[in-house]
């Protein structure tokens, strides 16, 4: 099945020529959300101040976010949108951006750290090289919510339910288990079906795509625990990007910095939008922000997760000391 997915993408990519060429961008949302945002700023960006032209395909076209990031290594397509939460499999120093209680929920602080981060912006793109890689941008999408059946206030509340997490990511299986949980890896297009049917207790998405989605209709409570940020990448197949003349590879950067100041307006506004309609629109769904003295419990499990985290590698334990230098900075200077 794999193989023809690739040879019908594989048909339909177009060569790259000097003076006009037709790019495959693939990303692992719907178009009207952040990723799709993203992708479509990009897309009239490119178009805008070249002859080329971007295809754009949303999430569910073209298979699984696994199968997007084989095809996107492989050459088949040229960019990719996903998750951070998705890439660790492939890339495990991706997995930093899901480490629970590292990255801040204050937005300006998150936005002053993707623009200035040593780890982004210089450790990230050489790694994402030999991975056949080229690193364009990494910017958040909102909160982390968790949405559950049942209200929660401690890791004893969970202990024993069944919470869905993005496949790909041993970081995430981690954290559920310290939370109490039993961590269930599932793609995105089984959940909808393993809520209505029970085989999970919950599961955690940004406010964005639990209004959008639906979610808050599947599950009776929206939980802020304040443990992380969603995340999300966009990078280009590496071959690609290095055959690219240098106007190209210039216009290929501009349109990524034009995008990444789009995504970064607009995903504040799609969070709190996402969290004012499921407040008119489901007056009876509850709404729990756990406080400094909860989240002080998880915090202290979240521990074990992050020494986990550092000691996988020792380019896990270089980016994690980084980060922290990244993140301290980003908390004194973001206005």
């Amino acid at each position: 099945m794999k193989l023809f997915k690739g040879l019908v993408i594989a048909g339909l990519i177009t060569a790259t020529s000097l003076s006009a060429a037709t790019w495959k961008y693939a990303f692992g949302e719907g178009t009207s959300d952040p990723q799709g945002i993203y992708a479509t700023a990009f897309k009239s960006f490119i178009e805008d101040n070249s002859r080329n032209k971007i295809e754009l395909y949303k999430v569910g076209s073209l298979g699984e976010e696994t199968d997007m990031m084989e095809q996107t290594r492989a050459g088949l397509l040229h960019f990719l949108g996903q998750s951070t939460g998705y890439m660790g499999g492939t890339i495990p120093e991706m997995d930093i951006f899901t480490v629970p209680y590292v990255m801040p929920t204050d937005t300006k602080q998150l936005d002053y750290f993707f623009k200035n981060s040593k780890v982004v912006n210089e450790m990230l793109p050489t790694i994402f090289h030999k991975h056949g890689l080229e690193l364009l941008s990494i910017f958040p999408e909102g909160e982390m919510a968790v949405t559950t059946f049942e209200e929660f206030h401690s890791p004893e509340d969970l202990k024993g339910k069944k919470m869905r997490v993005m496949p790909g990511s041993p970081i995430l299986v981690e954290t559920y288990k310290a939370f109490g949980a039993s961590p269930q890896p599932m793609s995105w297009g089984d959940l909808v079906g393993a809520l209505k049917t029970g085989m999970v207790d919950g599961q955690e998405n940004p406010t964005v795509w639990i209004e959008a989605y639906g979610l808050d209709d599947l599950t009776k409570v929206l939980t802020y625990t304040g443990h992380g940020h969603f995340n999300a990448s966009v990078s280009a197949n590496k071959k690609f990007y290095d055959g690219l003349s240098k106007r190209d590879k210039k216009l290929v950067q501009e349109a990524a910095e034009f995008a990444h100041k789009t995504i970064l307006q607009e995903a504040q506004k799609l969070d709190a939008y996402g969290l004012g309609r499921i407040v008119r629109t489901n007056p009876n769904y509850k709404i729990v922000t756990l406080t400094e003295d909860e989240r002080k419990v998880f915090k202290e499990k979240a521990k074990a997760v992050q020494e986990s985290f550092a000691s996988k590698s020792d380019s896990n334990k270089k980016i994690m000391t980084q980060m922290m230098k990244d993140l301290d900075q980003a908390e004194k200077n973001a206005k």
